[in-house]
């Protein structure tokens, strides 16, 4: 940041900036699972149809969509992390309930049903 020219500053650090596109990063992960795309489409809670734009790259998910997805996956809290941060989200911070209900389930890789149902019961928004 230090480069008074923008330009200059791009070109010396291109290697740093993130290329991926989330749907890149989604079909990766999804490549080390063994499930089908449809039932992948049920754990997170989302229709075939809107999975397959997602996949497609014709849509963008929103975050909560996109943890939809990771936990329908059952990622990592750090595959998590890493998702939402390639896809220029707010990472997981433990120290909001709604939050840590949700790391709690993907550490524990808790099913989006009784993810939302505890969501619902601590007065918190469901995620889909």
């Amino acid at each position: 940041m230090a480069e008074a020219d923008i330009d200059s500053y791009i070109k010396e650090n291109e290697a740093y900036f993130v290329d991926r596109s989330v749907t890149e990063l989604l079909s990766e992960l999804y490549e080390h699972q063994n499930i089908s795309k449809a039932e992948l489409a049920r754990r997170a809670g989302m229709s075939e149809v809107y999975l397959h734009q997602l996949f497609s790259g014709r849509r963008k998910p929103s975050r909560d969509k996109l943890l939809c997805l990771c936990i329908g996956m059952e990622l990592t809290l750090d595959e998590t992390q890493r998702l939402l941060k390639e896809a220029a989200y707010v990472q997981l911070y433990p120290r909001i309930k709604r939050e840590a209900i949700i790391c709690h389930g993907i550490v524990h890789h808790t099913p989006l049903n009784e993810i939302n149902d505890k969501l619902f019961e601590e007065g918190e928004k469901a995620l889909c």
